[in-house]
């Protein structure tokens, strides 16, 4: 039996899931799908305006929830997601790496919102059943060089190198999918509101949302600690964070570099933790498009532009696309 699946089984404690895993991929599978160039190809096709049924709307956050996953527990472990959890895909995921020089409460966080992240793989193929699609391919390696580049960080960026990048890492992601989950959930329909699935994706927000405090507190509190020479890594997310506004519709708060010279006299403004709207304290959301947008990370071919392309079926995170019906930028 797998080690995830031997896991689940004993119901084991979230922080110590994983401890046991040993299995690695194969070094063709983790390579197979790079360019030579270290660049994705994007499709660029007429888009179309489509009427999304529930098990659109379900697919669209399961192929979020495969990045996702393969994301976090890649950093965890240097594992990604069991094989009989993928759909049978026989797709590759490009990247990813165990974090070295964790401590042990380090560890133990990145367990947690690995544990969580796969968890909501499984509960969301199993509340589509057949309908579920396979796991896309996924690229974790060209996608963060050419969103660096694209932000004005670097031209290449590893977010499994250090806790640090991995922080700028998972601050790439869970932004994002607090607005992704926000701005599906007027979409569900009456029955699927009676079928529950309205309030699952409340508690998978929920969920999601707890991953992006933490870590746009822990940015903060390290710049507090550090400073913003000593500590460039909150300067990379705010980057980010402009680029994903670029992409994404706006919608994005920017963290604040709290006041005073040190941890005992910093006061910490509310903005550096949550990321809502300043009138009414509501978290953002964003369209699917506008999410596309973010995961493809491709502008018009205009030069210069910064004006998000439509019409893109691929690119960035996903070489290949999305699967299932929501997979083409409208605008």
């Amino acid at each position: 039996m797998n080690p995830l699946e031997t896991i689940l089984d004993k119901r084991r404690s979230r922080r110590n899931f994983l401890a046991g895993a040993g299995a690695s991929l194969g070094a063709a599978a983790l390579l197979s799908g790079c360019s030579d160039q270290g660049s994705t190809t994007t499709t660029v096709t007429t888009p179309t305006t489509t009427a999304y049924t529930d098990t659109d709307i379900l697919n669209f956050a399961l192929n979020l929830e495969y990045l996702e996953a393969e994301f976090y527990l890649r950093a965890a472990t240097g594992v990604g997601l069991s094989s009989t959890n993928v759909g049978g895909a026989t797709t590759v995921v490009t990247g990813g790496a165990k974090v070295p020089g964790l401590t042990s409460t380090q560890q133990n966080i990145l367990n947690e919102i690995a544990f969580d992240e796969q968890q909501h793989v499984l509960f969301l193929r199993s509340a589509l059943g057949a309908s579920a699609v396979s796991r896309p391919n996924i690229d974790l390696t060209n996608s963060f060089n050419a969103l660096a580049s694209a932000a004005g960080i670097a031209s290449t960026f590893n977010p499994f190198a250090s806790w640090d990048a991995f922080l700028v890492g998972a601050f790439i992601f869970e932004d994002v999918g607090v607005t992704a989950y926000n701005g599906a959930a007027p979409l569900i329909s009456s029955a699927g509101i009676t079928a529950g699935y309205l309030a699952a994706a409340a508690g998978i927000m929920a969920v999601e949302a707890y991953h992006a405090a933490y870590v746009r507190t822990a940015l903060t509190a390290n710049v507090i600690a550090q400073g913003s020479t000593a500590y460039p890594y909150f300067g990379y997310a705010n980057k980010v964070s402009t680029l994903r506004g670029q992409l994404g519709g706006g919608n994005e708060t920017a963290l604040v570099i709290p006041t005073g010279t040190n941890s005992s006299t910093s006061v910490v403004s509310g903005s550096s933790i949550v990321a809502a709207d300043s009138t009414n304290a509501i978290a953002y959301h964003r369209t699917t498009d506008q999410v596309l947008h973010i995961v493809y990370g491709t502008f018009s071919n205009t030069a210069g532009s910064t004006t998000p392309a439509a019409g893109v079926k691929a690119g960035g995170f996903f070489p290949s696309g999305l699967n299932g019906n929501i997979t083409a930028t409208l605008s």
